[in-house]
């Protein structure tokens, strides 16, 4: 296989940015400093790490369980490792912990097995991978440490932000933007 060839399979197995993207990015470069500590959970190509790095100052760490997404984070300069969500993450370490979710409702029926489909399905409720990250990242915040999240109409706003009460967080709505089939919410969250 080709340099080409292979680029472009990596390429297809990697989220490229989007307007959820677009939009988590710009909210969150305003909301971090330089002095920080921050991950991004599900980097993907790692397009906000990098956003954010350059804008803030701030060391940005990207993870990803696409071992493709991690490679494409590198080239971009983002320090990325291969994780599911928080775990291989030390206790209280993050100022702030980013997320663009995989939220979109999927029909378990005409799910595939492949890397896009990871990025992209929310499982059924859309929050299948939303409700054990927001379980879970509490526990590798700094006391002060904030959580932004991207949520999507699609998966349900309110359940969000409810699963995220019941880990002890408030949330603030810190920017809508609509679409044809779906609002984006970027959500910040904090004890």
């Amino acid at each position: 296989m080709t340099d080409l060839a292979e680029r472009r399979g990596v390429e297809t197995a990697v989220y490229q940015p989007a307007e959820d993207s677009h939009l988590l990015a710009e909210v969150v470069a305003g909301e971090i400093y330089a002095d920080e500590l921050v991950l991004e959970v599900g980097t993907g190509s790692g397009y906000v790490a990098e956003h954010v790095a350059d804008e803030t100052a701030a060391r940005v760490l990207g993870s990803d369980v696409n071992p493709h997404a991690c490679e494409r984070a590198r080239e971009r300069g983002v320090e990325a490792v291969r994780a599911n969500l928080v775990a291989p993450f030390q206790d209280a370490v993050f100022d702030a912990v980013l997320f663009n979710p995989p939220y979109l409702p999927t029909d378990p029926d005409v799910e595939r097995d492949d890397w896009m489909e990871c990025a992209l399905s929310g499982g059924e409720s859309g929050r299948e991978v939303i409700d054990p990250f927001l379980d879970s990242v509490g526990r590798v915040l700094a006391p002060d440490g904030r959580v932004f999240i991207l949520v999507s109409s699609l998966s349900g706003v309110e359940e969000v932000v409810a699963r995220a009460s019941e880990n002890g967080f408030g949330a603030v709505a810190l920017r809508d933007e609509s679409f044809p089939f779906e609002t984006l919410s970027v959500l910040m969250l904090v004890r």
